[in-house]
């Protein structure tokens, strides 16, 4: 929800529309990732300062083709589908099915290249969802909200118990989270908006 929010602000409040932001943010998350390789200790922060860098960019993306580009969702959508599916087609191939145990016993993805592109077409994916749930089939952000929550908590109990949180598990998880994400983000303002406002 954070990325999504940051996104419509750096969009709408910094006037920076939906393309003039997309270099600054590129060049924030490198700087991101170049500190956190140059770290003497190790922290979740930087990979989750990434996350939220790359999801703001991921909203204006989504924006940007259905919106200026008026690319239409269904075509943006199978676009991104197509996308994401062929680079974990690129890790299966390269990596299996799950990454190597931690010591912790946890198997995660290796935060590489394949790894951030894959992260950025699953938040443009989850924008473009959220948005096509809430306004193309009319549930609102409102029900919208409700409906891609318990999608995505379907969703994560299938990757968890079923899937084993396998590659393509792990990865559906992670667009149903930021499907959810797009329109619970929108919820949030409104709701932020209407409190303000009675005040």
């Amino acid at each position: 929800m954070a990325g999504a929010n940051t996104g419509d602000f750096a969009a709408r409040y910094l006037h920076l529309g939906h393309t003039r932001g997309l270099l600054p943010l590129g060049l924030i998350f490198l700087a991101i990732v170049r500190a956190e390789t140059r770290a003497s200790r190790a922290t979740e922060a930087y990979y989750w300062l990434a996350i939220i860098v790359l999801r703001t960019g991921a909203t204006n993306l989504a924006d940007l083709a259905t919106h200026d580009l008026r690319l239409g969702y269904p075509l943006t959508l199978a676009a991104l589908t197509v996308l994401i599916a062929a680079v974990l087609l690129f890790v299966f191939w390269r990596d299996g099915s799950a990454a190597p145990a931690a010591a912790d016993g946890r198997k995660l993805p290796a935060t590489d290249s394949a790894y951030w592109l894959a992260m950025l077409t699953g938040g443009t994916l989850g924008t473009a969802g959220g948005d096509f749930v809430a306004d193309e089939l009319g549930l609102g952000v409102g029900y919208g909200s409700l409906f891609l929550f318990a999608t995505f908590l379907i969703v994560l109990f299938a990757a968890t118990r079923i899937g084993k949180m396998g590659l393509f598990w792990y990865w559906a998880a992670i667009v149903a989270a930021r499907t959810a994400g797009t329109t619970m983000a929108i919820s949030c303002r409104a709701a932020a908006v209407s409190i303000s406002a009675y005040r």
